[in-house]
């Protein structure tokens, strides 16, 4: 049978729209960042650091300044305001001075006529290093010397840890933390560090206005948050900033930190010439943030028929050498760690340390990937030592509207685990195909060794949820502007960042919705224009941006009703509060910590040649709750991207380090799934409306890659019989030889 294609519309809430972007992507047409220009450009280079910690003796720049078409080579000594930035605390300096921290920290930054002058000049720096035991054992952390001795992250309300190099801890004690099971199960999980890798590796342009100011045109996931660390640190005022969103090749959370956006103005002001700074791939993985690595361990207590009693979970993250989004990291980890299960008693213990690694943030599902990885392999083992069958058990623990979470805060909105869990459980997997068949069909795929004599198959299940939107009394809000013009149509201006997500369409199928009109359109994102939306990452946009249309939208026609003329309106829409976790005990201060949840549940069909070590994910079935969504083809698309991500994570990605430094900072060494390696994944939407949300809304792009890798390991260790408690899972682990 032969299901007709759902056509796609121009586009109201809760249609299949076609993409705004679709067509210049595909075509070729698109502008990325990297293709931005200006008349008379120059570029930009910056020097880095080749050690992981090191004493930074003396520059010198002479050489390089002496040399053809070079316009410009500044240190620290030449950033004219603020000589720290950061994402959340400001620890991070623009250009290092007395002290590297880590592979590839920027040092000095070059300007020239040519690239390739640029980069000439760079390699004529002289730097004197003085090398510093790095440290790179974060297990280790908080018994070496300090790397930072002022403590930046404290202060906060956080809880007080004595120990160095602790960016924050997260106790939740919940009921009697030493009630016994019938049973218990405990395991040790490991997770290695994992990378964006998104296509479009980080660039932008930086334009002097003539009077002082700059404007910086790059892929960003959050326009305002960047103008506010870039005017400090130039001695500017804000309004003397304005940042600009250039098209974005991906983003994932690794464009939430700065990447050339200081360097670049610096530059420009510096030699009043525009500046583009364009990163190579090598460059590109010492240049943003990653997943943080973790170490897991883990106990489960439960009766005999299957009620969890207590979950104990000690949690250690390496935060790499700046706070960057740590403390949030740290927190979700914590929050998420017990899984969609209700439990009356609970400890859990979160700490993130400072270390010389590569420099670790916000990654789609941070936190709650590494904790989906540990509590349901967990719950596997559970299964296994109960002999209930493993989506019984989950079933059995399930958390429902009504419950409390071990944080003490109530779920009041929706939170359909048990449903999610049956309805995944309910798509029927395939069987299984028939040897001897097409090599490319088999575990290994092109590169195949073998004709299946030793394949085994295995069917795995996994469930996870996190939050949706900032948390723990953030002042999360998002701006929206809309102009009704006297000729009927509309202009619509949010600073939301279109970073493959999609928000464009939901920002123009709720004014399409709001408005009752097609002719309108998307002013370009910047600082310029409109407040600030926040950022592009935490499953909020989404939320948050519907939010802030409709509102505008909605005051706009009432401003109209009443005026007759044209209207200029502007709203800020605020999700409902939330308040910060008790330091000492980790629970909520007022009702909610997290504003809402959305779970997932996923099964997996994989097959392993036990003894040649290779692996092949062969069906993907997924069911998630998507509260209502706003563009049905989007979010499955989402969920595909967002699968691939935690398959990477599961089977191949892992940025590899020796002594801090990167050792495989190339597409070529650091492996990501290709088309080859992504199985078919069968997607059901269960829409049931979040109350507090605009049209009922979640955000869906981040639990498909929290609940997958989980997933994906629970098949490996059906067909494998073996334990398989690190990601991404080794040759050695698959075939017996750890």
């Amino acid at each position: 049978m032969t299901v007709p294609a759902e056509k796609l519309r121009l586009g109201r809430v809760g249609e299949s729209a076609r993409r705004t972007d679709a067509v210049p992507k595909v075509t070729g047409e698109f502008a990325y960042s990297s293709d931005a220009y200006a008349a008379g450009m120059l570029w930009g280079r910056t020097v880095r650091s080749p050690h992981a910690h090191a004493r930074i003796r003396s520059i010198d720049v002479s050489e390089a300044l002496a040399m053809p078409g070079v316009h410009a080579v500044l240190t620290h000594e030449d950033v004219p305001g603020e000589k720290r930035y950061g994402l959340e605390f400001r620890d991070q300096p623009v250009l290092a001075f007395d002290r590297v921290r880590y592979f590839g920290e920027p040092v000095v930054v070059v300007a020239a006529e040519h690239p390739e002058q640029a980069r000439r000049a760079a390699d004529r720096v002289r730097i004197e290093y003085e090398p510093l035991e790095p440290i790179v054992d974060p297990e280790r952390a908080t018994e070496q010397e300090p790397l930072h001795p002022d403590r930046p992250t404290m202060g906060h309300g956080y809880r007080d840890d004595p120990r160095p190099n602790v960016v924050r801890s997260l106790v939740i004690r919940r009921g009697d933390p030493d009630a016994r099971g019938d049973v218990s199960v405990s395991g040790v999980y490991e997770l290695g560090i994992q990378d964006q890798a998104f296509l479009g590796p980080e660039s932008g342009l930086a334009v002097p206005d003539g009077e002082g100011g700059v404007d910086v045109y790059v892929a960003t996931q959050w326009l305002h948050v960047d103008r506010d660390q870039v005017a400090p640190c130039l001695g500017l005022r804000p309004e003397q900033v304005r940042i600009h969103l250039a098209g974005v090749g991906g983003a994932f959370g690794g464009r939430e930190d700065l990447s050339m956006q200081i360097h670049g103005a610096l530059l420009a002001l510096h030699t009043n010439r525009p500046v583009k700074i364009v990163y190579d791939r090598q460059e590109s993985f010492v240049g943003h943030i990653h997943r943080h690595p973790a170490k897991i361990w883990a106990e489960h207590r439960a009766t005999r028929d299957g009620k969890l009693v207590c979950i104990r979970v000690r949690i250690l993250l390496d935060g790499g050498a700046y706070a960057s989004s740590s403390t949030a990291v740290t927190s979700n980890a914590a929050s998420f760690a017990c899984g969609p299960y209700a439990v009356e008693n609970a400890l859990v213990e979160s700490t993130c340390v400072y270390t010389n690694n590569p420099p670790c943030g916000a990654m789609r599902g941070f936190g709650a990937v590494q904790s989906c990885f540990a509590h349901e392999a967990q719950m596997d083992k559970l299964a296994a030592a109960l002999r209930i069958d493993p989506i019984e058990l989950r079933l059995r623990n399930a958390l429902a509207p009504g419950d409390s979470l071990p944080t003490g805060q109530r779920i009041t909105g929706t939170l359909p685990v048990a449903d999610v869990i049956r309805r995944c459980a309910e798509l029927p997997v395939p069987e299984a195909e028939e040897l001897p068949r097409d090599p490319i069909r088999l575990p290994g795929g092109a590169g195949n060794t073998t004709r299946g004599e030793g394949v085994r198959r295995g069917v795995g299940f996994a469930v996870g949820f996190k939050n949706i939107g900032y948390s723990e009394g953030f002042d999360d809000y998002c701006t929206a502007r809309v102009r009704l013009l006297a000729d009927g149509s509309a202009e619509v201006h949010c600073a939301a960042a279109e970073v493959g997500q999609g928000v464009a369409n939901v920002i123009l199928q709720t004014a399409r919705t709001e408005l009752d009109t097609d002719d309108l359109v998307l002013a370009p994102a910047t600082t310029s224009s409109v407040g600030s939306a926040g950022s592009a990452s935490a499953s909020r946009m989404t939320w948050m941006a519907a939010g802030a249309v409709r509102e505008a939208c909605r005051a706009a026609l009432a401003e109209r009703e009443r005026t007759g003329g044209e209207v200029d309106v502007e709203r800020v829409y605020r999700h409902p509060r939330t308040t910060p976790f008790d330091p000492e005990t980790g629970q909520v201060t007022g009702e909610r910590a997290h504003v809402a949840y959305a779970c997932a549940a996923m099964r997996v069909v994989a097959e392993v040649d036990v003894e040649l070590g290779l692996t092949r994910v062969v069906w993907i079935g997924t069911a998630q709750d998507v509260g209502r969504a706003v563009n049905p083809q989007a979010v499955e698309g989402q969920i595909e991207g967002g699968t691939a991500q935690g398959l990477g994570l599961a089977l191949m990605e892992e940025v590899q380090t020796r002594g801090g430094l990167i050792t495989n900072a190339s597409f070529t060494d650091y492996l990501v799934p290709t088309t080859l390696d992504m199985p078919p994944v069968e997607s059901v939407l269960v829409e049931d409306p979040e109350p507090d949300a605009p049209y009922g809304v979640k955000g869906v792009g981040e639990p498909p890659t929290v609940v997958s890798t989980a997933a994906i390991l629970s098949a490996l260790r059906d067909a494998t019989g073996r334990e398989l408690t690190r990601v991404p899972v080794s040759f050695d682990e698959v075939v017996g030889l750890d």
